[in-house]
């Protein structure tokens, strides 16, 4: 790439392309959670829209995609992010492209690289959850999985709550791994196994990769807040899906989650759990319509990634990219 050329700098007529090094000069200048909350107050309010993720596999078992949507009327712009789940001889391929089109014009706004977009809203919607959804005085903070998104979890969290002990578990666990931990936050200890990092804990962040569980809400030794991500291989989970029935159940959006989250629609099918029984989303919670867990049983919050939080950070790389570009 040629360094004395900003990489987005806008061609008159044409949708702005950011690649990743554009994303990733401009994401940290965004306020992702105030841009999450507003998002979900808009959310609540009907002005934003949020239909259900379409899932669409390859021929031949090759892999799939899905397509992320949504409608930010406030903003005028709607879009929708691709990610593409591509299996490989090793660790599949797993990336993402988000396109913005304005709702006035129909014209194309932007086309960028969504990868470190997609890291950034995944941790910055389970940190707004965290907040509305953990009890004030936690204090034990653990978390799985320590790769880019993990890391991402624990930036946005660390500062919520005045933890006392920060655990952390991977299954790849090395001296790398752990140096990066430790160098975002002085608190963190790693753990031997899941079950020592969760055991205690008022806060579990599950960030991992995994299709299969990868703790039993068994192991905890009181009732604790779960957040949950996991990947987009088709019904992955890393909880169990019975668990549900004995879980305060939340999620990102009540009318689409359940169909897409792999736990959701497995406890549907096999445990007969019903939708129904989710409390409340972050628009509920960002609006105040419904209240803290009273932490009489597990709090569980699943996050499948919604299209709406992809239009409303990648209009906000839009808004900044023009700002700084010598053709506006």
């Amino acid at each position: 790439m040629n360094t004395t050329t900003r990489p987005y700098e806008v061609q008159a007529g044409s949708p702005l392309v950011l690649d990743a090094d554009a994303v990733r000069s401009l994401l940290p200048k965004l306020n992702v959670r105030q841009l999450l909350e507003d998002m979900f107050r808009s959310r609540a309010e009907g002005r934003a829209v949020q239909p259900p993720q379409t899932l669409t596999l390859f021929p031949e078992g090759a892999g799939d995609f899905i397509s992320y949507l949504g409608v930010l009327g406030n903003a005028g712009v709607f879009g929708v992010k691709m990610s593409p789940y591509i299996k490989t001889d090793g660790r599949p391929i797993i990336s993402a492209w988000t396109s913005l089109m304005s709702m006035h014009t129909g014209q194309p706004l932007l086309w960028c690289d969504s990868a470190l977009l997609t890291v950034e809203r995944t941790a910055g919607a389970t940190a707004l959850a965290i907040d509305y959804l953990a009890p004030v005085h936690s204090k034990r903070l653990a978390l799985i999985g320590c790769g880019a998104v993990g890391q991402a979890h624990l930036k946005h969290v660390a500062k919520l709550r005045v933890w006392s002990e920060i655990r952390v578990y991977a299954a790849d666990m090395n001296d790398a791994i752990r140096a990066a931990m430790t160098q975002i936050d002085t608190r963190v200890t790693v753990s031997d196994d899941t079950m020592h990092c969760i055991a205690d804990a008022d806060v579990v962040m599950l960030c991992t990769s995994s299709a299969t569980p990868v703790i039993s809400i068994d192991d905890l030794n009181r009732p604790a807040l779960i957040t949950s991500i996991s990947t987009n291989a088709v019904n992955a989970h890393e909880i169990p899906p019975a668990a549900l029935h004995q879980m305060d159940v939340f999620c990102d959006d009540k009318q689409t989650t359940p169909a897409s989250a792999g736990e959701m629609v497995l406890a549907t099918q096999l445990h007969n759990w019903d939708p129904i029984a989710v409390h409340g989303d972050l628009a509920d919670l960002a609006s105040g319509k419904v209240s803290r867990p009273t932490y009489d049983k597990p709090v569980f919050f699943r996050s499948i990634g919604l299209g709406l939080e992809d239009v409303a950070i990648a209009h906000a790389l839009l808004e900044l990219a023009q700002q700084s570009s010598p053709n506006q």
